[in-house]
This record gives C-alpha cells, structure tokens and sequence, in this order.
C-alpha cells in the first residue's frame, strides 16, 4: 500500500481539529499553546505533503518560515505566561481579565 498525499492531508486535518477543539475547549493556557503548535503542525503537513506532490520547494521554504513564527510565538506566549504566573499563581484562562485596561 502506498501512502499518497491524500494520507498525508487526512492526517493534516485530524490533527488540526485536534488543535481547534484544544483552542476551544481547555481553559488551561499552557494546554492552548500546544493546541496552536498542534494547529501549526498540521500546516506543516500539508504544506510539505502538496511540495512534494507538486514537485517545488516552495511549501517547504514556507514550512521554514511557519516554525520560525511558532519558535518566535512559543517564546513569547512562555514569557508571558511566566509573567502572569508570578502575579496571580495561576494558569487558567478565565483568570487573565488583568491584562485589560
């Protein structure tokens, strides 16, 4: 049995309902942030899958750019989080009112 991209997009859209029903659903932040890198990953699935199939390097240059923003995204979102976790010693998303003006 050969694996073609529609294996490869199947998986991608698993994966990503995964990640919107975690977004949706968890009121733990730290479960959201995985949720997104989840939802991110489901991109770079696909992304890579249709490359290949297309035979072009362009969806893997943007795979490339897509894990440097959930690099970038992670680092910032765990400051973030650190900075709210030494003010109110919690992780739950119904507690973060605090930020707004």
């Amino acid at each position: 049995m050969e694996i073609t991209p529609a294996h490869y997009t199947i998986l991608s859209a698993a994966l990503f309902t995964i990640g919107v029903i975690g977004v949706l659903v968890r009121r733990n932040i730290i479960i959201i942030f995985m949720s997104i890198e989840l939802i991110l990953n489901a991109v770079n699935i696909n992304l890579v899958a249709n490359a290949r199939q297309l035979e072009n390097l362009v969806g893997q240059v943007f795979v490339v750019f897509v894990i440097a923003v959930a690099a970038a995204e992670a680092a910032v979102g765990l400051g973030i989080l650190l900075a709210f976790f030494r003010n109110k010693e919690t992780v739950n998303i119904d507690e973060m009112n605090v930020m707004r003006w």
